[in-house]
């Protein structure tokens, strides 16, 4: 009888999902995940551990890219989720937050065909062409995903996708919502991906989050980068962004007001909730940061695959 919850336990840290999708997968075969069930004491098939996770909603991948660089090593890429995970409890063993951070895709702002079906007695007639020249803007939704409470904050910007846009809407969720629901916090986990404004090879973003986060709230600031192509499996792609494009599937996103009321009333059976807010901000690309910069912050790689991990204390 405790099988699905066994099963259910050792996928917490296992699965991805499409951000603009519904399909749902998990990085463990059907194999491997068979013998550690059975190492549990549950003596199941890999044809049941299979027909478990369809039933529970999961699905076979159709394709893989390779992975090149650093990540080309399947055995590091585990280490690193290993880690994660291991971060994952220990934070919530403490009740210290733990948020996942992501760019969602930028949406044009119009009457522009979304992708999707909807209920209606009409289909609703859009532009022929999606050209950015003719929307009124280019949104670009960052979203912050509490693990912990099934929450979600998502800022959406009108500039550039850069550091300073990263660490502002970071910082903006914990003016609102994070230091209200963790008073006693005084260091934090950031779960996120190994490129874009947040990657982990970013000056900018290291430097952003020390002067504008860490040295601003006086938190320490544990970051978790995924490693390259594997983005899919940082929770705020599966827990908020694709119920946000599945809440908005089939509705042209014709205003801004109309793109925030779609998020905030995206909803889950299992208790999610979004807030949104509007940042018209002006955020430039190509700002540089100077060895100098860098030297004087205070960062501590850690020991295990420590491109990937490292922790900012705030400056005294």
């Amino acid at each position: 009888p405790g099988i699905t919850a066994a099963l259910e336990g050792m996928l917490s840290n296992e699965a991805a999902g499409d951000p603009m999708g519904k399909q749902v997968w998990v990085r463990s075969s059907a194999r491997k995940l068979g013998q550690r069930l059975r190492e549990k004491g549950y003596p199941v098939s890999n044809t049941t551990v299979w027909r478990l996770l369809t039933r529970m909603g999961y699905s076979m991948r159709t394709s893989v890219r390779r992975r090149r660089g650093a990540t080309r090593d399947p055995a590091a890429r585990d280490e690193q989720f290993r880690y994660i995970a291991a971060r994952r409890a220990a934070f919530a063993a403490e009740r210290l937050p733990v948020i996942s951070v992501d760019t969602k895709k930028k949406e044009l702002i119009g009457n522009f065909r979304s992708g999707g079906r909807v209920w209606c007695k009409e289909a609703p007639e859009v532009s022929e062409h999606g050209f950015a020249s003719e929307a009124e803007g280019v949104a670009t939704p960052y979203g912050v995903y509490d693990v912990a409470r099934n929450t979600g904050f998502v800022t959406v910007g009108l500039s550039h996708n850069t550091p300073e846009f990263a660490v502002t809407a970071i910082a903006a969720w914990w003016e609102g919502e994070g230091r209200v629901a963790y008073p006693n916090a005084d260091t934090i986990l950031i779960l996120a991906d190994g490129g874009g404004g947040n990657g982990s090879r970013c000056r900018a973003w290291k430097w952003r989050l020390q002067e504008f986060f860490c040295d601003r709230f006086g938190l320490a600031a544990t970051v978790c980068h995924y490693p390259a192509g594997c983005s899919k499996w940082n929770p705020v792609e599966r827990m908020l962004f694709s119920q946000i494009s599945k809440n908005w599937e089939g509705q042209p996103l014709k205003t801004l007001g109309l793109m925030l009321g779609y998020i905030r009333g995206t909803t889950t059976t299992t208790g999610l909730t979004v807030t949104a807010h509007l940042d018209e901000g002006v955020y430039r690309k190509g700002l540089k940061v100077s060895r100098a910069d860098m030297a004087s912050l205070s960062v501590k790689e850690h020991e295990v695959c420590p491109q990937w991990n490292y922790t900012i204390s705030p400056r005294k």
